[in-house]
């Protein structure tokens, strides 16, 4: 996705002196203008929303004493605010002015009057918020994610670096009759600087020396980041509030229903993600069962190994989404070019470790012992296995992966020659698949049917209330 926006920031180089145009919406705005409407818009004061975090803006060589935040933020609210169409914004920011300019107007009707009745007319009365509005931007982190990746061969090569800035904004409704808080949102918002340039040196002659290059540095806007994440804390504020019951939407159940999971998923997701766009879900369910196929390489007395067909199947239990045990059972051939071909299969128990395990992409490790066993189990041997592989998630459950073995057999015998003091071992590399079984989560189910079983209540109750209602007008 970077390397398509850079294309688009390439061929799209500024050439001449563009004219003023209306501003950019961010990806929320439709978001925020395309919620149900209320029932009444609710009345509200902005005192100050402002930057709270004295940050200036970074610079290679330290900082500047220009801020690194728009200091306009209450501005940029209020339009928020006003998009909803949920709330009606009154002036508080410049309420001082508000008032003087009214004192003009009465001073200047009470002079200029002459006679008639415009100095005994009064001013309509102020509106009064019943919800003040309070917060501002509480955080700027510089440089949270600096990185950059480059190559140079023979003078030719180029390189990328990237940085990623983050802010943090709160917002809260306060009830002006009670003092009381009646709701805190908290939204965070990433902010990407990147640069990409190539360049040329070569001598491609005997005194002619070519030179070329070429780049550019994209870097998100600020104030688009801060308008993206107010708005967004606007629309969580307003569905919070309907589901709280403060204020009440226009539309049908299941348009207000639909529009509350939505942002109960977003909010258990925003609570299962880390710093970093790090989503700790576990993906994994605990019962696995694994197929693979592959070859198998013979490490014994005898020289020419050869590649030999080998077959894979078991299970796993995850105990916790990084460690997982399992028993697998293998059948495979073990070859040396025109000395040895034997048929081979093994019981093993081993024990995985995953590296990543809420990523769709992750490494693993494992190791365990087992039991090798020739063809009609003419014999048996004893055996240690460890090896390591890559597994991605391909859907909820299948993954898909690649691994590589090494099994130290406790015998000389696996190739029917005895030489040396060490033990014959084989290698085993294959590629699988993981089929996870999963299971409906028993705390979502129950709460669903008691939501289910409320709402029965709530609607048998309704009716009970009509009936009395019509029996008291009969009477």
């Amino acid at each position: 996705m970077i390397t398509v926006f850079s294309c688009g920031t390439y061929f799209n180089q500024p050439i001449d002196i563009q004219a003023a145009r209306l501003g950019e919406s961010t990806e929320v705005s439709g978001d925020l203008k395309n919620l149900p409407l209320p029932v009444e818009p609710v009345v509200v004061g902005v005192y100050k929303f402002r930057d709270q975090t004295g940050q200036y803006k970074p610079t290679e060589n330290g900082s500047t004493f220009s801020t690194a935040i728009s200091q306009g933020t209450t501005s940029i609210l209020l339009k928020a605010l006003e998009d909803s169409k949920w709330f009606v914004p009154i002036e508080r920011e410049n309420l001082s002015n508000l008032l003087n300019e009214r004192n003009i107007i009465r001073s200047t009707r009470k002079e200029y009057a002459n006679g008639d009745d415009l100095a005994s007319q009064k001013l309509p009365p102020l509106l009064y918020a019943g919800i003040i509005l309070e917060g501002g931007v509480i955080s700027y982190d510089s440089n949270i994610i600096t990185g950059g990746l480059g190559a140079r061969y023979f003078g030719a090569g180029g390189s990328t670096q990237y940085r990623q800035d983050r802010i943090s904004v709160y917002l809260r409704a306060i009830s002006t009759s009670s003092g009381k808080i009646l709701k805190t949102v908290y939204v965070s918002k990433t902010i990407l600087s990147q640069s990409v340039d190539a360049s040329l040196f070569r001598y491609v002659k005997f005194q002619r020396l070519l030179e070329a290059e070429t780049g550019f540095t994209r870097n998100e806007p600020v104030h688009l980041a801060v308008t993206e994440a107010i708005e967004k804390s606007v629309e969580a504020l307003i569905i919070e509030g309907v589901k709280d019951r403060l204020w009440e939407p226009q539309g049908d159940e299941e348009e207000i229903s639909t529009l509350i999971k939505q942002y109960d998923l977003e909010k258990e997701n925003a609570g299962l993600t880390k710093l970093y766009d790090r989503l700790y879900k576990e993906k994994r369910s605990k019962n696995v069962f694994e197929l693979a196929a592959g070859a198998s390489f013979m490490n014994g007395d005898l020289p020419n190994p050869q590649p030999e067909f080998m077959g894979k199947a078991g299970y796993k239990r995850y105990f916790s989404p990084y460690f997982n045990v399992g028993a697998s059972y293998s059948k495979f051939n073990l070859e040396n070019k025109g000395l040895f071909n034997e048929g081979f299969m093994s019981f093993d128990v081993n024990a995985e470790c995953n590296i990543l395990p809420f990523d769709d992409i992750t490494p693993f490790v494992y190791g365990g012992f087992g039991v090798n066993a020739a063809n009609y189990f003419t014999s048996t041997d004893a055996k240690l296995q460890c090896g390591l592989g890559i597994e991605y998630l391909i859907s909820k459950n299948v993954g898909v992966k690649m691994f590589g073995e090494q099994n130290m057999v406790f015998s000389d015998k696996i190739d029917g020659v005895v030489n040396g003091k060490r033990d014959d071992f084989y290698y085993r590399l294959g590629i699988g698949v993981n089929i996870y079984m999963h299971r409906h989560n028993s705390q979502r189910v129950k709460a669903r049917q008691k939501l289910r079983e409320e709402k029965k209540n709530l609607k048998a109750k309704h009716k009970i209330e009509v009936k009395a209602i019509r029996d008291e007008k009969k009477i």
